[in-house]
């Protein structure tokens, strides 16, 4: 049997296939696995934006609505094993160890059928479907890789809810490079007959989910979060009335979390309607204890600094309106990384108004952009300084060095970065 680290080295050593967008691979392992996806009841996200924190947001309330909760999310911020949790529990490192060893050999026995090797969001997607199978969850919340109808967590056969939150522009050269084109891919998740509950965006995304709901007969609810009111805002959450639910408190940062949270009292209130005993009780103290690292996170208050894992231009649009509601007028020293095949061009764009300061470093991916080279990009959009580091921690004891006490600190641009900066300011994993 494989040790924890085996498993880790055989799973993420995985050779990259190239372009991969198909399902029939992950449908041939889990039948080898004797399909453990099946007889689970799932809520289902798929999104551009806003699917990690409504994930958080649904799991915390199914937590304390008394259900056993499973949690499947991508990507992980400090450890493996935060991908994977029940009751907010992540899996155990034997768990991994065994599980991933059937998985190998299931593994071999999909190609000696003639099947390439299972990519590595196939493989720990398996994994998650046996570690919820095993745990006995009543439901799991399943967040999407990537797009949604040839996603792999797409191989279950219905959900409770299927909810979509914000789309934008991301993955174009697998989704397609309108809006109308990306939600269509999105919309992959709907199940024939079932309940969808839709963030409320742009007519042009919108027509395209009711139409797919049309011809699947399934439900559409939508999320109008511009009936949320805020009541209170600041460093230590947001306190917001939706419809007939007020006083809503979330620790989460940010307008837009409110947002996303409105999508999941949508969502929980259709569970509900199902059967699910989520009480209002639930409903609040699922809200208030949902917590989601490296997302508008508060690190430290003097000087403040705070980490994002806004990776695009509508990301980095969001944040920006954040940090401006929370400070206004005040400019901010900006950390910040980038993988090379995102539009950071736009990004910096946005963020740049904004800035006192930048402070260019490389994110820990092979796919990352070189600071030096993102440092020239900042240079282009004119009139903000920047400096290029070698590592993530020199550039943020120069950012504190070089900030007051009344300063903010605000470090965004990938996930990949996020655990690295977490750690440097003594947080742990989840």
């Amino acid at each position: 049997m494989f040790t924890y680290q085996e498993a880790l080295d055989y799973i993420l050593g995985t050779p990259n296939p190239g372009s991969v967008y198909e399902r029939n691979v992950i449908n041939t392992l889990l039948k080898e696995l004797g399909e453990p996806q099946k007889g689970m009841k799932y809520v289902h996200i798929a999104g551009t934006n806003g699917k990690g924190s409504t994930s958080a947001f649904m799991a915390s309330i199914l937590r304390c609505a008394g259900y056993r909760t499973g949690l499947y999310t991508s990507p992980y911020i400090q450890r493996f094993n935060e991908r994977i949790q029940v009751n907010g529990v992540e899996i155990p490192d034997e768990a991994v160890a065994e599980i991933t060893t059937e998985i190998a050999a299931a593994a071999e026995r999909v190609q000696a059928q003639g099947y390439r090797r299972p990519t590595i969001f196939e493989l720990i997607t398996a994994l998650g479907f046996v570690w919820f199978s095993r745990s006995r969850c009543d439901i799991v919340v399943l967040e999407v890789g990537m797009g949604g109808r040839l996603d792999a967590t797409n191989a279950i056969d219905e959900a409770e809810v299927s909810i979509i939150t914000n789309i934008g522009f991301d993955h174009m050269e697998f989704l397609g490079n309108t809006l109308p084109l990306i939600a269509r891919e999105k919309a992959g998740i709907i199940k024939r007959g079932g309940t969808v509950v839709l963030y409320g965006q742009s007519e042009e995304v919108e027509a395209v989910f009711r139409a797919v709901c049309e011809e699947k007969n399934a439900v559409l609810l939508r999320s109008d979060s511009s009936l949320a009111v805020i009541r209170e805002y600041g460093l230590d959450g947001t306190t917001f009335d939706f419809g007939s639910h007020k006083g809503l408190k979330i620790s989460l940062l940010g307008r837009y979390q409110a947002r996303n949270a409105c999508t999941a009292v949508t969502a929980a209130e259709a569970l509900r309607g199902k059967g699910w005993a989520v009480t209002e009780k639930a409903l609040r103290e699922g809200l208030e204890k949902a917590h989601w690292p490296g997302r508008l996170e508060l690190l430290r208050r003097d000087p403040v600094v705070i980490v994002d894992g806004a990776h695009n231009p509508q990301g980095a649009e969001a944040l920006m309106e954040a940090m401006g509601l929370l400070f206004p007028g005040k400019k901010l020293n900006i950390v910040v990384g980038v993988l090379a095949d995102k539009d950071y061009a736009s990004s910096i764009d946005i963020a740049a108004p904004f800035a006192k300061k930048f402070y260019a470093v490389t994110p820990p991916s092979y796919r990352a952009l070189a600071s030096e080279r993102l440092a020239d990009e900042i240079q282009r959009h004119g009139g903000v300084p920047v400096k290029s580091f070698g590592s993530i921690p020199a550039a943020l004891q120069a950012a504190l060095n070089e900030s007051e006490s009344d300063d903010v600190v605000c470090i965004f641009g990938s996930l990949y970065q996020v655990g690295e900066v977490r750690s440097y300011f003594g947080r742990s994993s989840f």
